[in-house]
């Protein structure tokens, strides 16, 4: 994955760290923001590459933890529309699949506040609302409006001239998993919360799984397409 041109063609195969250390590399001794970092997964892989992650997410639980799996990092309970931060604390922000997770009202909001932040870019990969994945988990949470939202956040920042896009680029993020349990498991994993619905809905997603999955040796592989936008202050 190059990531050389603002417009990339088609969707190559790729995955966001790839990207991540294409566009921000190299990672040892920066720091970085990770915006909406959940349980730690990606402080973990960036940790593991020398650089200084600060993670910052809403939920208690998410960073109690975060903190448990990555003890090398550092993180923070807070909102992504408000950030505890200076201007220009960071080398780079990112947002890895948490923009639209923000409340609808308040993307535009988190999005000026990554770029006051960071003195240098901020990188945000979002899920976009199609491909295989996407139409499996769609009786679990349909994430169509929520993710047309992240996206029109995004545009509305570009033309309002608060940020130009650097570099963009689409992609297949491909998730292979065990069968409809291993399915279902990582959807409640990202969010327990669809468990009531995962349970609810298990037949429909296991016939849209034949349907849209692809067979392969123990398991079903599916592809989540992705869109990642390098961002910087105008």
């Amino acid at each position: 994955m190059s990531g050389q041109q603002a417009e990339a063609a088609g969707r190559p195969q790729g995955t966001a760290l790839a990207v991540i250390e294409d566009w921000l590399g190299p990672l040892a001794g920066r720091s970085i923001l990770d915006i909406g970092c959940g349980h730690g997964a990606l402080a973990r892989a960036l940790t593991a590459q020398g650089a200084r992650v600060h993670g910052i997410d809403p939920g208690p639980e998410a960073i109690a933890s975060a903190r448990a799996a990555v003890p090398e990092a550092t993180f923070t309970e807070a909102g992504a529309e408000a950030l505890p931060f200076a201007d220009g604390s960071f080398d780079a922000a990112i947002f890895l699949n948490s923009l639209h997770h923000v409340p609808a009202g308040l993307m535009a909001a988190a999005l000026g506040e990554a770029l006051r932040v960071s003195r240098g870019p901020v990188l945000v990969v979002e899920p976009l609302a199609e491909g295989s994945y996407f139409e499996a988990l769609r009786p679990v949470e349909d994430e169509t409006a929520i993710r047309a939202l992240a996206q029109k956040a995004l545009s509305a920042c570009l033309a309002s001239g608060a940020a130009q896009a650097v570099r963009r680029l689409d992609y297949d993020d491909v998730r292979r998993v065990a069968g409809v349990d291993g399915f279902l498991a990582r959807a409640v994993a990202v969010d327990p919360a669809r468990a009531a619905a995962a349970e609810q809905h298990r037949g429909t997603v296991e016939a849209l799984l034949a349907r849209w999955g692809v067979a392969e040796v123990g398991g079903i592989r599916l592809e989540q397409p992705h869109r990642a936008l390098l961002l910087a202050r105008a």
